[in-house]
């Protein structure tokens, strides 16, 4: 990777700078002068050649950075005969800009995640058989057949008598969905249920998913780049720099007082202070259960006021839970649960597994089932103690055992309703949803009062669903029914009120993620495409890591700010002193040394930022 090649570049220049001066001090010190000036010029010119080469790049890019301050200062002090200067620059220059590079470079990935959930093969049916073949060899009208757990590999349309299929990395649709035959069905989605069959209507590279994965690449080509914090301050800097240097050259006829300001004016603070203090912040961000990928997303991260979410699995856990039970036969709420996870064991079915795990939760005892047979979209038939259970939609389990006075009752948009009948008597009922994670309303009024201004809600799901689940938020918009292209636009229009962070874990997230000024993945269960377009990833499946993730963002920018200030100020006095004479250039360089160690002293403190109100991680 090109990254690498760069990393390992500036690992080389920064140990040939060490090397150079530390071996050009020994030599000077066994009273080899001229032995140990060669050698302390052999180690500047990597640092300064690489140096020519990245000012050239940012000429044409039309920026002006601090790296032309630094090679003036490496470049007079060579050409006046001041040696151990210029080594001295070299290794504190080369030192910061491998400590910004490992900010950047050791989080990020490539796409090669989002691109390998597509599958790369499909079943086909072909003159009754089944035979693999290559993606790209799917044409439309071809009959596939989709496994249980599979991806839907193309666009198209249900060929089975029913589907089930699970869309929540699409649509943001928390609870799988049965497709009639006839029905369409998206590339992307999962099969939660039995096999089907589908007849591709659109060839690979057309189909949705496709789609989603050039979304995303487009959004990521059209971000603008974050700009290092360092450079907002260079070209005043530089400007300082360059006429307090050629005042006291032209006022003293003396070119070494300006090598001596060119060397104090060398800008460590900027170029160490800030790496440093950003570094300890993505350090101390990961403690929080929060990885940045880089002191740019960092820096960025600071000045957010503007949040999208989005719902299922964000905002919500992205699971269904268990509402209510209701008894219908004197049967105990427990054994009415406990009857319907001991058999729900026997289904893959996510709404059996989530009847399963709050058995589970309450320490119910689950007997293994027999004689289990599962209808496909419907329920699951079996025995359990000994008595015949039946556990699915209401109508299934009503056919079986007979419907109660008065049929289902009207259940919250967005809830499922789970019937459970025990020895040919409808037992009861039990009521599911995707509720609110739970703290969810007091970690949105903690980023209000974090800086966060404007809160949105980004769905795939119904808006009546939305509205349910988030009455009583306050959020400041609600988008519903949104596509991954419409949440890319929702981004763009936000944009304009200032710094967007878009919060989301499934695949139809992944573009907004990707395009806005900080992305945001659900990483401990979220989709790979989420992650991979995130600029930061929530390590744990707790949304409230945002609050101290902004909190310790803030924390360091400001403590780099302070850094960068005082340095800055400390250097221009040191300028000063050089100008008027004070200041040897070797003097200077040490004195640059400690203005370093001071400042670097001070960006540290990043690492032992508290966020208010948050306890220290188990």
């Amino acid at each position: 990777m090109e990254q690498d090649r760069t990393d390992r570049l500036k690992t080389a220049i920064l140990l040939l700078a060490v090397a150079g001066l530390v071996v050009g001090l020994g030599a000077h010190a066994a009273g080899r002068a001229d032995l140990a000036d060669m050698i302390w010029r052999a180690g500047v010119l990597p640092a300064l050649l690489a140096l020519a080469v990245e000012i050239l790049r940012n000429v044409r890019l039309g920026e002006v950075g601090l790296d032309i301050v630094a090679a003036l200062s490496m470049t007079a002090a060579l050409v006046f005969g001041e040696t151990l200067a210029a080594a001295v620059v070299a290794v504190m220059y080369s030192g910061g800009t491998f400590l910004e590079s490992f900010a950047e470079g050791r989080a990020r990935r490539e796409m090669h995640d989002l691109l390998s959930r597509v599958p790369r093969s499909a079943t086909r049916h072909r003159n009754g058989a089944l035979e693999d073949v290559p993606l790209d060899a799917v044409a439309p009208g071809d009959r596939l057949l989709i496994r249980n757990g599979d991806v839907v590999p193309v666009d198209g349309t249900v060929t089975s008598a029913s589907a089930f299929v699970d869309t929540s990395a699409l649509t943001g649709e928390s609870l799988p969905q049965r497709l009639a035959p006839g029905a369409d069905v998206m590339s992307g989605s999962t099969n939660a249920g039995e096999a089907f069959d589908v007849t591709a209507t659109r060839r690979a590279k057309e189909s949705t998913y496709a789609g989603i994965v050039r979304l995303v690449e487009e959004a990521q080509r059209s971000k603008a780049p974050m700009a290092r914090l360092a450079d907002q301050w260079s070209l005043g800097f530089l400007a300082l720099t360059l006429a307090i240097a050629g005042a006291a050259w032209w006022l003293t006829g003396d070119p070494i007082r300006a090598v001596a300001v060119l060397v104090v004016a060398t800008p460590c603070p900027l170029i160490l202070a800030v790496p440093v203090a950003l570094v300890a912040g993505l350090s101390r961000a990961a403690h929080f259960g929060v990885l940045i990928k880089g002191a740019g997303p960092l820096e960025t991260m600071a000045r957010v006021r503007t949040l999208i979410l989005d719902k299922t699995g964000t905002l919500t856990d992205g699971r269904p839970q268990i509402v209510t039970i209701e008894s219908h036969d004197g049967m105990a709420q427990d054994d009415i649960l406990r009857f319907a996870a001991a058999l729900d064991q026997a289904s893959k079915h996510p709404v059996a597994q989530a009847i399963v795990a709050a058995a589970r939760a309450r320490g119910l005892p689950l007997a293994v089932p027999s004689d289990v047979a599962e209808i496909p979209g419907e329920g699951v038939v079996g025995h359990v103690e000994g008595r015949t259970v039946i556990v699915g939609g209401d109508d299934f389990v009503a056919s079986r055992v007979g419907r109660l006075p008065g049929g289902a009752p009207a259940v919250a948009a967005g809830s499922v309703l789970v019937a459970v009948g025990v020895d040919g008597r409808m037992a009861g009922r039990l009521v599911m949803s995707d509720p609110l994670r739970q703290g969810a309303a007091a970690m949105l009024a903690d980023l209000r009062r974090g800086g966060i201004g404007r809160i949105v809600l980004a769905t795939g799901d119904r808006a009546d669903v939305a509205e349910r689940v988030t009455e009583g938020l306050g959020l400041d918009g609600l988008r519903a029914s949104l596509t991954p292209d419409q949440k890319v636009m929702l981004v763009l229009s936000e944009r304009k009120r200032g710094p967007v962070m878009m919060v989301g874990d499934g695949v139809n997230d992944a573009p907004a993620l990707a395009a806005a000024d900080v992305g945001v993945a659900m990483g401990a269960r979220g989709a790979a495409a989420s992650a991979e377009a995130a600029d930061a990833i929530l390590l744990v499946d707790r949304i409230d890591r945002l609050v101290p993730g902004l909190a310790i963002a803030r924390a360091s920018r400001r403590i780099a700010l302070e850094s960068v200030v005082a340095g800055i100020g400390l250097s221009v006095l040191g300028m000063v002193a050089a100008a008027m004479g004070y200041l040897t250039p070797v003097q200077g360089a040490v004195l640059q040394e400690v203005i370093d160690v001071a400042v670097i002293l001070n960006a540290l403190r990043a690492l032992r930022i508290a966020p208010d109100g948050q306890r220290e991680p188990a």
